[in-house]
């Protein structure tokens, strides 16, 4: 079953609606949908090496995108939508704790939880609910978002065929390893959140 779902994302891939599909999941993930972009950005450069920029580039706009519906969800509607989706995660109690970090450390905020496998949809919609200066908000966005799916284009752009072959052998464990890094994000955030 594995190996058939990653075989059609592979042939997806060279459709003409699959960067809308990368755009799709990249906003959606930064507001509310659970399913982090690399799980296509991933197979999609793998299947077309040429596009890895173009689809890093839309990962990067798209989740930026996201991310300013989760900073409207945090400042506008956090007491209807923002606290059911926090709640939903299981960071309901923590979030006190990260609008005090935002007086205390900044933009040190963002940018470490925008790169690490901590969900940023947290990070989106508690900047709204913590008034995070928004000018900062998207500029720091860009640049950590922009970093994950661009260093990872590099990676899968320079290690291409090797990496295709190696996950082709290791689909299990990759799956394995990709499961384990969004649960240790969503672990990580329960604590340092």
């Amino acid at each position: 079953m594995l190996r058939k779902l990653y075989d059609w994302v592979l042939a997806y891939s060279s459709r003409p609606s699959a960067p809308w599909a990368l755009a799709f999941v990249s906003f959606a993930e930064s507001s509310v949908f659970p399913i982090p972009p690399d799980v296509l950005q991933v197979p999609m450069t793998l299947a077309r090496p040429e596009k890895a920029w173009t689809y890093a580039l839309i990962a990067t706009l798209a989740s930026v995108a996201g991310g300013l519906v989760g900073y409207a969800i945090g400042a506008l509607l956090y007491d209807s939508v923002g606290l059911f989706l926090i709640n939903l995660y299981g960071y309901g109690s923590k979030v006190e704790t990260f609008r005090h970090a935002y007086a205390q450390y900044g933009h040190w905020v963002i940018l470490l939880k925008g790169l690490t496998p901590i969900p940023y949809k947290l990070v989106t919609i508690t900047s709204g609910f913590a008034d995070y200066n928004l000018f900062w908000f998207v500029v720091l966005s860009l640049i950590t978002r922009g970093a994950r799916f661009f260093i990872l284009a590099a990676i899968l752009n320079y290690f291409g065929p090797a990496a295709r072959e190696f996950i082709e052998k290791r689909l299990g464990l990759v799956t394995i390893g990709l499961f384990a890094v969004i649960v240790v994000g969503l672990v990580a955030a329960l604590y340092l959140f």
